[in-house]
């Protein structure tokens, strides 16, 4: 279980009830986790998460240049470039000349790129679907609802330090 509060923690202004949900849900989370990354082990083409998270950010983004990609997944240049070769070598990703830029090439997912990410996405979401199937359904309407507000939370950043 992971403890707020150790050495290295600098969150000290975080209250007291936030650090016991945190410290109630972390177990979770930590399952979740692992859910979610071992149903995508069983797609029909094995990903590593790094390359998973590539995909997944060219899905969103489609026609990032190497620059971009890097900076997007927190990488370095050199270390994009090798997973983007590994992509392309797997037929996951193309490589195209921007259209109005002639130094600047684009990264694009391909069609067997793009049947991956549903797979895998269809996989996640039976596999959570099977674990959900085994709570009572106000817990699940009540995981729901927490997932959302912490969502909303998420999206309207950390509050300020003067922020009670």
């Amino acid at each position: 279980m992971t403890h707020l509060g150790g050495p290295g923690d600098d969150r000290a202004s975080v209250g007291e009830s936030a650090r016991a949900a945190a410290l109630e849900i972390t177990d979770a989370v930590e399952s979740l986790a692992t859910l979610w990354s071992l149903a995508a082990q069983d797609a029909t083409l094995r990903l590593s998460l790094h390359q998973l998270r590539a995909l997944r950010t060219l899905e969103a983004a489609p026609g990032l240049n190497l620059t971009a990609l890097a900076e997007r997944l927190d990488i370095g240049l050199p270390t994009a470039s090798r997973l983007c070769d590994r992509l392309e070598a797997a037929g996951l990703l193309e490589r195209v000349l921007h259209p109005h830029k002639r130094r600047e090439v684009q990264l694009n997912l391909t069609g067997h790129a793009r049947r991956v990410l549903g797979d895998v996405a269809r996989r996640r979401s039976l596999a959570l679907a099977v674990v959900l199937e085994g709570m009572k359904p106000a817990d699940r309407a009540a995981l729901s609802q927490g997932l959302l507000a912490f969502l909303v939370a998420l999206d309207e950043g950390p509050p300020g330090p003067d922020a009670q």
